[in-house]
């Protein structure tokens, strides 16, 4: 897209490791070369990330999760990616390495911007870590737009987690709406205890500001916002999510 002109490319494929997906005591860990098409059909992905593993089927199209990476997807920080936002939702943290060695990001601080991350000059991104979640917390991913794999207009990946019906803790995070990864606070707190979905919908058009483009106005797009809102937070409270 003409968006950067570097000097030069560095082919990492061949650094070994980077592709693997494995269960570790700290929680499921994702290299970052690791392809779309491995975390969509991989059983430790459905096992211990439910939310990626709904998200990867709205990622690009098949040839994108052919070749894409996962790692690849955060380090863009495309805002109106699906990854990201599930990265954050699940309070996961990024490893990253340069010659000075390696330290971690938690993913909320990790998306600075359109197309721009805390990996500082001379850092890659070597994994994702996510953290183990009891069975408290159910999740839920949706998004829309004009055609499959196509940029969302909006889109959310969602935790909450109940209760019986009741919800005790939410992550709602957006994408689509903003210049990355959105974290609803106020929709969350709205949703917490009763599971008031209409006055989360309140609180979360309070809070949005979404930008406009030729795609769409930030109304439609707040509009949406609040559509996925009630459409996941129904569906995980009924159990069908």
């Amino acid at each position: 897209m003409r968006l950067a002109t570097p000097r030069a490319l560095i082919d990492i494929n061949r650094l070994p490791g980077l592709e693997e997906i494995r269960a570790t005591p700290a929680g499921l860990v994702i290299g970052a070369l690791a392809r779309h098409d491995d975390a969509e059909r991989s059983p430790l992905v459905r096992q211990h990330a439910p939310l990626i593993a709904a998200a990867m089927p709205h990622v690009g199209h098949d040839a994108i999760r052919a070749r894409g990476t996962f790692g690849g997807s955060l380090a863009l920080a495309d805002p109106a990616a699906e990854l990201p936002a599930c990265v954050v939702a699940l309070d996961a943290t990024i490893r990253v390495a340069s010659r000075r060695g390696t330290r971690e990001v938690p993913a909320a601080g990790f998306f600075r911007g359109i197309y721009t991350t805390a990996l500082e000059p001379g850092e890659i991104l070597l994994e994702v870590v996510i953290p183990p979640s009891d069975g408290a917390w159910r999740v839920g991913f949706d998004e829309l737009a004009r055609r499959q794999g196509d940029f969302a207009l909006a889109g959310l990946a969602a935790r909450l987690r109940l209760d019986g019906r009741s919800v005790r803790d939410a992550r709602l995070v957006f994408f689509g709406v903003g210049a990355g990864p959105v974290r609803a606070r106020r929709a969350e707190a709205a949703l917490t205890g009763g599971g008031d979905v209409a006055a989360a919908q309140r609180a979360l058009a309070r809070e949005l500001d979404p930008p406009g483009d030729v795609h769409g106005s930030p109304a439609l797009r707040r509009h949406l916002a609040g559509v996925l809102l009630a459409r996941i937070a129904t569906r995980i409270m009924e159990g069908r999510a």
